[in-house]
């Protein structure tokens, strides 16, 4: 007959196994992302149903849109970032047509210019082709262009061209330009935090990674910031060989 009385005991601790807290922190960062997407989608939609009424209720709905894109962006770039780190992240280098990318990007962000009314130029042939990983790259110009939305004045510039060093693709804008702290970023990407302006330098730590992912013949693709350009703001460029 089986004894009712006895008691199993089992040792949580013995059976306890360590906490990883950045797959913790990436799960939900991937939580995250996916509902800020569909909230994101949604705020563009009342915005298309419901345009501003005067220029006040037009300035909060930019601020909306540029605040919710941004930390958007920021998740999906952490969350690349420990992919990165951890070698799960796929790279898929194969010949693409730059305009198609830029054009991507550029309507994915349609909504936010039109509501800080800037005018965006892209400068690319059309039959400008080069071998990159278009998630990536695209990702890239999808975060210096929400930012650029931030502190550009009226206008945005992107150029692509092609030379014997590779591709190059410059985004430019006719704001104050990059504060000197920054145009070393590039190579000091442990810059560190600024709590004043909430900047993380996590979009340039980004860009200098997925720049690097593309190498060639021993030839590393760079990322590099610089001010004045042609419309006198500051001028981000992605180099890849």
């Amino acid at each position: 007959m089986k004894d009712t009385n006895t008691v199993s005991v089992v040792n949580i601790e013995a059976d306890k196994q360590p906490l990883d807290f950045s797959l913790v922190l990436a799960s939900s960062v991937h939580d995250m992302k996916n509902s800020l997407g569909m909230l994101l989608n949604t705020l563009e939609q009342v915005i298309a149903d419901n345009p501003a009424q005067n220029e006040e209720q037009a300035q909060r709905f930019a601020c909306l849109q540029y605040e919710s894109s941004r930390i958007n962006v920021e998740l999906v770039q952490l969350l690349s970032i420990y992919r990165m780190q951890n070698d799960r992240m796929p790279i898929h280098i194969e010949e693409h047509y730059v305009i198609d990318v830029l054009e991507e990007q550029l309507a994915r962000n349609h909504m936010l210019f039109e509501t800080r009314s800037i005018d965006v130029a892209i400068d690319c042939d059309e039959d400008l082709k080069g071998y990159f990983d278009a998630e990536l790259v695209g990702g890239v110009v999808h975060n210096i262009l929400v930012n650029c939305a931030r502190y550009s004045r009226e206008k945005l510039s992107i150029v692509a061209s092609c030379s014997s060093g590779g591709l190059s693709i410059a985004i430019c804008d006719d704001g104050g330009g990059y504060p000197p702290s920054m145009l070393a970023a590039p190579t000091a990407t442990n810059a560190g935090v600024s709590f004043s302006s909430g900047s993380t330098n996590l979009g340039l730590f980004f860009a200098f990674e997925v720049a690097a992912l593309h190498c060639i013949n021993g030839i590393c693709g760079r990322i590099e910031l610089a001010n004045g350009g042609p419309l006198g703001g500051g001028v981000f460029t992605i180099y890849l060989p």
